[in-house]
C-alpha cells in the first residue's frame, strides 16, 4: 500500500514539475518570443532546477512543441464543445469556426500557433500537431457536410488545409486589430458557398 502511495506521489510530482515547466514557458514564449527565451529564465520563472528541465524534455525546443501541442488543444477543445454533433452540418462548422476564432483571442496563442510555431517546429511538425487538433475538427465537420450531402464533395485533405490557412489569416488580422465580424461574414460565406443550393 506505502509502494502505491509512494508512485502516486511520485507520479503527481513529475506531473506536477513538467506542468509547471510547460506553464513558465507558456508566459515566456508569450511575454518575449521563443527566441528571446532562455533555459535559465524558465527554470526560474518555473521554480525548478535545469535538471528537472532536461529530465522532462530534450531541449527549450521540445518545451516549446509541449506548450504548442497544449495550446492547439486547447483550441481543438473550444471547437468541439462548440459544435457537438446534434447541430446540423452548416451550422456546426459556422460554430466551429466562430469558436476558433474566440479561442485564438487568448492573449499569445497567435504567436505560439501561428507565427513561432511554425518558424521553431517547422511546417511540417506544425501540420502534423494542428491535424491532431484543430484541422481534426475542422475535417470531421467537412467529412460529415459531406456525407451528409449538405456540402459539395471534394478532397477532404484539401478542402480541410484551404479553410484552415483562411481561419488562421482571419485570426492573425482580428489580432492586428481588423475587424472580427468581417472576417466572421467572408468565413461564413466562404462555408455557405461549398453548400449545396
Amino acid at each position: 500500500m506505502q509502494q502505491d502511495s509512494a508512485r502516486r506521489s511520485n507520479r503527481d510530482r513529475t506531473e506536477a514539475t513538467r506542468a509547471e515547466l510547460i506553464a513558465a514557458a507558456r508566459r515566456l514564449f508569450t511575454q518575449k518570443s521563443y527566441a528571446e527565451t532562455s533555459t535559465p529564465e524558465i527554470v526560474t520563472a518555473a521554480g525548478v532546477t535545469r535538471g528537472a528541465l532536461y529530465h522532462h524534455f530534450a531541449d527549450k525546443q521540445a518545451l516549446f512543441a509541449a506548450v504548442v501541442e497544449q495550446e492547439a488543444a486547447a483550441v481543438a477543445g473550444e471547437i468541439d464543445r462548440a459544435s457537438p454533433p446534434s447541430l446540423g452540418a452548416r451550422d456546426a462548422l459556422l460554430a466551429g469556426s466562430d469558436a476558433y476564432l474566440a479561442a485564438m483571442r487568448v492573449p499569445g496563442r497567435t504567436r505560439l500557433l501561428l507565427l513561432d510555431g511554425p518558424a521553431v517546429l517547422g511546417r511540417a511538425e506544425m501540420d502534423a500537431i494542428d491535424n491532431r487538433h484543430g484541422n481534426r475538427s475542422l475535417r470531421e465537420g467537412l467529412v460529415a457536410a459531406m456525407r451528409a450531402r449538405s456540402m459539395t464533395k471534394l478532397p477532404a485533405e484539401a478542402l480541410t488545409a484551404l479553410l484552415a490557412a483562411a481561419f488562421d489569416r482571419a485570426a492573425l488580422a482580428i489580432e492586428a486589430g481588423a475587424p472580427a465580424e468581417e472576417y466572421r461574414a467572408v468565413l461564413t460565406a466562404l462555408i455557405d458557398g461549398l453548400s449545396r443550393a
